[in-house]
């Protein structure tokens, strides 16, 4: 059984818990920090110590389940997340005898939505997992701060960036859907952060081929407006080289209409939906192209479904960098792309 320490904290706030053989029952949990009630603490407590016992819970990777807990909201939605100090992870490496502690952090929040922004929280974890150290100095003026702003830093940038932009948000749509390179102006270290990850969620990347979104990257630097500008000094923001469509038009109203309830998981959930759409599109459209190589009939389908998705220019250009290598399907593109000039 361990007596080093371990850390804490739930509810739109930190929960971190030490344990040291998580295959088996021999370990203790301790909190380092938590801003839960005592008994919700020890319920949460609980939970996480039958998961360790069970070996669920992997060195770097979030999970997300619902908790019943004495609290009013009764089933909470909580991330959690294991892991080691960086340096001491590879002492432990190097001398086999170091028992390094190990943490579990949790993040409660009014639901399972979390499950939406794992990547984030696993990414938020990260930077901890480096900068964790645990004098208590270290502890109250870093980690403490750190662990308390995780819904602000992790959650709210998506809502903040709707908030700022409203209808000027469909030229950031379209730059993220394009792989139009953006320039931040003037603008604070938290805006510019947030406008970063907000075009990171609403890019493609993962869910077009990775050739694909390098071309694209390439092809969209050389073009003549080149980069987006984004000027931040006054009070809304002035774009300079933006693009839109009749698409991002649209979606940009989804998300101005959302904000009225200010749930930054809704805006998630709106982003998801804009990718997912813009996927079937593009995997229709290939598909016609495919049609059309055979086909006039299906070259007029796939000019009619161009001009009537409201992102032709977008996907025109997506399906002409992968189709790059195919005679057939380039010709197709070709046409289409004199149709459309027209």
């Amino acid at each position: 059984r361990s007596s080093q320490q371990g850390a804490g904290s739930g509810d739109g706030s930190p929960s971190s818990a030490a344990a040291e053989t998580p295959s088996s029952e021999d370990f203790s949990l301790s909190v380092l920090d938590t801003n839960l009630p005592a008994e919700a603490e020890t319920e949460l407590r609980s939970f996480i110590a039958k998961r360790l016992t069970k070996g669920a819970l992997f060195e770097g990777m979030g999970n997300v389940a619902s908790v019943e807990l004495s609290i009013p909201e009764y089933k909470v939605g909580c991330y959690y997340c294991r892991f080691q100090q960086e340096n001491l992870l590879e002492m432990a490496t190097l001398e086999s005898d170091i028992n390094a502690p190990e943490y579990v952090v949790c993040f409660l929040g009014g639901s399972e939505k979390e499950d939406t922004f794992r990547l984030e929280l696993d990414k938020y974890i990260q930077s901890l997992k480096i900068n964790l150290d645990l004098e208590q100095k270290t502890l109250e003026t870093y980690v403490n701060p750190y662990l308390r702003s995780w819904f602000e830093d992790a959650i709210c940038p998506i809502q903040r960036v709707v908030q700022l932009f409203q209808e000027k948000l469909a030229s950031l749509l379209h730059a993220a859907l394009s792989y139009t390179p953006v320039e931040v102006k003037n603008a604070d270290e938290r805006t510019e952060k947030d406008i970063s990850r907000f075009l990171a969620a609403a890019s493609l990347q993962g869910l077009v081929q990775e050739g694909t979104m390098t071309s694209l990257c390439i092809a969209m630097t050389e073009e003549q407006h080149k980069s987006v500008i984004i000027d931040c000094s006054g009070p809304q923001p002035q774009l300079h080289n933006a693009g839109s469509n009749r698409f991002c038009e649209d979606w940009m109203h989804a998300f101005v209409n959302g904000a009225e309830g200010g749930n930054p998981f809704l805006f998630r959930q709106i982003l998801e939906n804009f990718k997912l759409k813009a996927i079937q599109d593009i995997n229709n459209l290939k598909r016609f192209i495919r049609q059309a190589e055979m086909n006039h009939y299906a070259l007029f389908k796939c000019y009619m479904f161009l001009k009537n998705c409201g992102s032709g220019d977008v996907l025109l250009k997506i399906v002409k960098v992968e189709h790059a290598e195919m005679p057939e399907a380039r010709n197709v593109v070709t046409v289409l792309e004199e149709f459309m000039r027209e």
